[in-house]
């Protein structure tokens, strides 16, 4: 099977591969590639399989995804490398790390969580029919990203960080959406946190209500050695609510946590 699709910037080392959430695509990481790759990094967006060209994966199950994301990283052939995950992306970058270590040199988790919220089988057929039973009531994928983006963005978003959440999200085929937001419910990683081993930044929204900060911040305490952010003003958008200030939060840790010095 080949490898996922992807957009590249940028030569140097270490590779960061940016990860996607459920409403992305590689495009969610505009303000990301440019800016690494003009810092002497390897910048590398995958599309999740079903998103963009990428060939979906049979089952859709983290197994699966994660499977398709160490071809892409042995395709790249410059492992270990920097994950970097927004949400969805988040569990990816978690559940890579737990099948194969040794190809990962950092964890960058944002607005994320360690397991999908809610205990209990209701709790997640509850989650999976609103969020697709917009798309059985003929609803667009459009429709769907114009009524759940707005709620996600904070106070101090950046002009236009919206809309661009909106397009992104507007371009994931309605089958791959159906799809991811049945695969968000299975994921329960706690277990490993105690176990992660790598330099690992934990990014927040104060103003995210999807991955609620005071979550995040107890998941970083599990994690031997991890460090916590927390962004003032920011929604669950994250790198597109405020670019600006996720891009120095996360140049700062790799300058001292994964470069040390040595540029």
């Amino acid at each position: 099977m080949t490898a996922p699709a992807y957009v590249a910037q940028g030569t140097g080392e270490p590779t960061l591969v940016f990860l996607h959430g459920v409403g992305g695509g590689h495009a969610a990481w505009r303000d990301q590639l440019p800016y690494f790759a003009a810092r002497r990094l390897r910048a590398v967006a995958w599309d999740q399989p079903g998103y963009g060209t990428s060939t979906l994966v049979e089952p859709y199950d983290f197994e699966h995804v994660a499977d398709a994301l160490r071809r892409l990283i042995e395709q790249l052939g410059e492992a270990p490398v920097v994950l970097v995950g927004h949400s969805m992306g988040g569990f990816v970058a978690q559940e890579a790390y737990a099948r194969f270590p040794r190809l990962v040199r950092g964890l960058v988790l944002g607005f994320t969580s360690p397991a999908f919220g809610g205990a209990g089988g209701d709790f997640q057929r509850e989650f999976i029919a609103a969020r697709i039973g917009p798309l059985d009531a003929g609803q667009t994928m459009a429709d769907i990203a114009a009524r759940l983006m707005p709620g996600m963005r904070g106070a101090m978003s950046k002009p236009g960080g919206l809309q661009h959440a909106e397009s992104v999200m507007a371009g994931v085929p309605a089958a791959t959406y159906r799809k991811a937001v049945a695969l968000l419910t299975s994921f329960d990683r706690r277990a490993l946190l105690p176990a992660i081993a790598v330099p690992t930044l934990l990014v927040a929204g104060a103003e995210d209500r999807t991955a609620p900060a005071a979550v995040m911040q107890r998941m970083a305490q599990k994690i031997p050695g991890a460090e916590f952010a927390l962004l003032a003003g920011c929604g669950h958008l994250g790198p597109m609510d405020q670019p600006d200030e996720f891009n120095n939060v996360l140049e700062n840790f790799l300058e001292r946590r994964i470069l040390q010095g040595k540029r």
